[in-house]
């Protein structure tokens, strides 16, 4: 046999067409070039055993074709100044109606204020202080009905005119999106094609921690990419998503993987591929699907209904650590600790009370405090639910009729028409507690909807209202006594990305 100097590349293909890697003598020197040994044509190689995964080629061959792609194009809100990129890399150009026109005077005394948070047209009248620039991004999906039923992400068809899927045989549809909930990421799209092929869905109830799982997507756009790993754990709560008791594994998911399906060794969907956990936006063993049940059961809703509801209990919670486990006399640190009762929810007319830590519901154990919200946002408004609390030292149980999470904006839109209709143009709701938490405030009333003399002097939908004419305000009640009938104008203290200031309305 000669030898001959041999990239590491060559060098391998190299011994395995003379059937001898794995032989003694070979040398791989890292680098740029190698050298091998004179090796005897006659030493017998060592038998090696084969370690690895289960073969998915099975799976990926017959299913992969229920695999589709998804483009989408649409229009979003975005700030004057944001320089941010779409789908495709471009750069997005400042809106037109922001290149020139008049702007505030900067000897204006509220110069600064509009500078930070109303745009370079300062918020005035007629000048809008946001525009909108196309977005273009891609996903996954799966085909779940042979009419053309499809099941996706929420977050892969946020914001878009125009969905179009692509098949493995490069025919393409545009979809139409039969509805979106964006509390458990799910979305259904259908499009106008016939005997399709689908996937057939499995259960995640046998699905077991260290099992083999198999993604299929589109991942930076590369078309039916197969990727494996294992499941690494289930009901994982994360905090943007607590209706969602997620699957983990680490299977290699990254950015147009979402909304593709996860698949078990014997070929069933368990899952929809949803998010990753990345500090470099690409994958870092990190990934998350939706549960097939949680997922069926929001496509149930949303064909019959176009939309999808979930049950609401009506509290404010966390998680227990050790500290108070020891306080409130738990064996171990789990549960939902209730932290505060909103009156007259489903929580309130149960009994529930703040201080008590839920431990069941139903014959589902509550560890942690995602498990409880996930618990009763998968449930159906009406739905009564058993209640295991720990109160003072004592086990008791309670039943509650869950109501709808859709309701309490619904009612806060009817509590407060006067002021909707008033002078100010404001639509307003107290804060909860959690908000407060987040907003670092304590009071005040979060401004849903905005229009009338409030919207020309500058004032947003999501501000904070933290009083009126120098008077904390907690309530629309206290809203309408803090602006007198004859007043002509009105200082508003707004808080908006942690930032004060007074925004002078004029009413007459």
């Amino acid at each position: 046999m000669n030898v001959r100097t041999l990239t590491p590349t060559r060098l391998v293909l190299a011994l395995a067409t003379a059937g001898i890697l794995g032989g003694a003598g070979v040398t791989l020197v890292s680098g740029s070039r190698a050298h091998a040994a004179a090796v005897p044509v006659a030493a017998a190689a060592a038998p090696v055993m084969a370690v690895g995964g289960p073969d998915f080629s099975q799976i990926a061959e017959r299913y992969g074709a229920a695999v589709v792609n998804i483009s989408v194009s649409g229009m979003q809100r975005t700030a004057a100044n944001d320089n941010s990129e779409d789908g495709d890399g471009a750069q997005a150009a400042p809106p037109a109606q922001f290149r020139g026109g008049p702007r505030i005077d900067p000897n204006d005394p509220f110069f600064e204020f509009f500078r930070r948070f109303q745009g370079p047209n300062g918020g005035m009248p007629g000048l809008p202080d946001q525009g909108q620039r196309q977005v273009r991004g891609q996903g996954s999906g799966f085909i779940v009905g042979a009419d053309g039923t499809i099941l996706t992400n929420a977050h892969v068809v946020r914001d878009a005119s125009t969905v179009i899927v692509k098949l493995t045989d490069r025919r393409e549809f545009q979809a139409k999106v039969l509805g979106s909930d964006p509390k458990t990421d799910v979305a259904v799209l259908k499009i106008d094609a016939k005997d399709l092929p689908t996937v057939p869905l499995g259960s995640t109830r046998d699905l077991k921690v260290g099992e083999w799982v198999l993604a299929i997507g589109s991942p930076f756009g590369f078309e039916n990419t197969v990727t494996a790993g294992v499941v690494s754990a289930k009901g994982r709560s994360l905090p943007d998503d607590s209706f969602v008791p997620f699957i983990q594994t680490d299977v290699p998911v990254n950015p147009g993987n979402s909304g593709g399906p996860l698949f078990n060794t014997r070929g069933e969907v368990v899952g929809i591929n949803s998010q990753i956990f990345s500090r470099t936006g690409g994958y870092q063993g990190l990934s998350f699907a939706i549960p097939i049940e949680l997922a069926t059961k929001i496509q149930a809703q949303i064909v019959a209904t176009g939309k999808a509801r979930h049950g609401r209990l009506g509290v404010a919670i966390q998680d227990v650590n050790q500290s108070l486990a020891d306080s409130f006399k738990l064996d171990k640190p789990e549960g939902a600790l209730v932290s505060s009762v909103e009156p007259g929810s489903p929580a309130d007319k149960a009994g529930l009370m703040a201080g008590d830590v839920v431990l069941k519901v139903d014959d589902h154990r509550i560890v942690a405090a995602g498990d409880l919200s996930s618990r009763v946002g998968g449930s159906s408004p009406g739905e009564k639910v058993t209640l295991g609390v720990w109160r003072q030292g004592k086990a008791l149980s309670l039943s509650a009729q869950l109501g709808d999470a859709s309701d309490k904006t619904a009612q806060v839109a009817q509590a407060d028409p006067a002021v909707n209709k008033g002078k100010l143009g404001l639509a307003l709701r107290p804060l909860q507690p959690q908000e407060q938490r987040q907003a670092r405030v304590e009071g005040g009333l979060l401004i849903e909807s905005v229009g009338g003399r409030a919207a020309t002097a500058g004032v947003q939908a999501g501000d904070v209202l933290m009083a009126v004419n120098g008077k904390s305000v907690a309530s629309v009640e206290e809203v309408r006594d803090a602006v007198p009938g004859d007043a002509k104008s009105v200082a508003l203290l707004i808080q908006r990305q942690g930032r004060r200031i007074f925004v002078p309305v004029r009413l007459g």
